[in-house]
């Protein structure tokens, strides 16, 4: 590979709607509910803040149609982490004591 050349486009961009639409719903739940990432004493939760804003984050990022050069945050910023953050701060939630979802 030539000094010059750039590398491969990374996949097609452009508006996400899933990860668009999860990450506007962590902006309204955390903003209306920021309790939700407390354990039950009431203390922030930092693991399942930080799995839930990365999410968010993830979210947006891909959602507006942004995707990175560089393959970490390619892989840190896509669609399927942010699902996958969600799902981990689902479960972390739940082990916490604030299921969000009851089977």
């Amino acid at each position: 590979m030539a000094a010059d050349a750039l590398p491969e486009p990374p996949a097609k961009a452009g508006i996400a709607a899933l990860p668009l639409g999860i990450a506007l719903l962590i902006l309204v739940v955390m903003t209306v509910l920021p309790g939700i990432a407390t354990d039950a004493a009431g203390h922030a939760d930092h693991p399942a803040a930080m799995l839930l804003f990365w999410s968010m984050s993830a979210g947006f990022v891909r959602g507006v149609g942004f995707v990175p050069l560089h393959w970490l945050p390619r892989w840190l910023f896509s669609g399927s982490a942010s699902i996958a953050a969600l799902l981990l701060a689902l479960a972390r939630l739940d082990a916490i004591g604030h299921p969000l979802i009851n089977f």
